[in-house]
């Protein structure tokens, strides 16, 4: 399919293009990406994506074209383009023939070694955080968990999850681990949507028990207790994939075809 284009212009002179365009790989994560400002284009449409990424918005398997992403979010292809091959870089997702890019399939061996790199670099970030949180940061993780607890909806959930963690880990105030641990989370999020149709993310006290877990050991000191409520948090998806059958990750794989 070709392409539309559309020529806008702006005051002062200046040209807007506007790629139109859709195609039946246009899947339904998408519906979730909104218009994108004329500043910093491309870091906005990088950070919607990775967020979508993050908290499981896409199927595995589902195709992105650059044109359908910037109809979506009402810029030109340029910027995508740039965004789907950082994201790929980044091996949130993969690149396939005909300028084609996609969420990766799952697969359990990968779940597995995503699990066992974020139990390792995000329990040594939780474990050098401790000695910098303020009073501040722990009363800031305190009411993120506390929201956690009081919200009904998945997207909020996820939201509330990623802030908590991430404010924690950023206390470390490690450059090197940080962009490691964000792939990671892209990577993960796929497997995690996976994991909630088998076992619906719980939006109570049960679902924050390790956050709350994580608050005591932060506030006792303890680092290995710090790593292993983080380990116990983080490993509750993965646990669930582990016990799917067979046909679970077939299905899960051509849910996208």
């Amino acid at each position: 399919m070709r392409p539309k284009v559309k020529l806008q212009t702006e005051e002062g002179g200046i040209v807007r293009m506007n790629i139109q365009t859709s195609s039946k790989f246009d899947g339904p994560g998408l519906d979730h990406l909104a218009p994108v400002g004329r500043e910093t284009v491309q870091d906005r449409i990088y950070r919607q994506l990775r967020d979508a990424l993050i908290q499981g918005r896409f199927d595995a398997g589902e195709i992105f074209l650059a044109g359908d992403v910037a109809q979506r979010m009402s810029v030109s292809s340029m910027p995508v383009r740039e965004t789907l091959a950082r994201l790929v870089s980044e091996r949130a997702l993969e690149a396939m023939a005909n300028r084609r890019v996609r969420v990766p399939l799952l697969t359990l061996e990968r779940a597995r070694d995503i699990a066992q790199a974020r139990t390792l670099i995000e329990g040594e970030l939780a474990a050098r955080a401790i000695a910098n949180l303020t009073h501040a940061d722990i009363e800031r993780l305190e009411i993120l968990t506390s929201e956690y607890e009081d919200t009904g909806e998945a997207q909020d959930v996820a939201t509330l999850n990623h802030a908590f963690h991430f404010k924690l880990y950023e206390a470390a105030g490690s450059s090197v681990f940080m962009p490691i641990v964000e792939s990671l989370w892209m990577q993960a999020g796929p497997y995690v949507r996976a994991a909630a149709k088998l076992h619906s993310p719980l939006t109570d006290t049960a679902a924050t028990l390790h956050h709350r877990g994580i608050l005591a050991a932060i506030k006792a000191g303890d680092k290995a207790q710090v790593s292993a409520e983080l380990t116990a948090d983080i490993s509750q998806s993965f646990a669930i994939l582990e016990r799917a059958g067979p046909e679970f990750w077939v299905a899960e794989n051509g849910a996208a075809s």
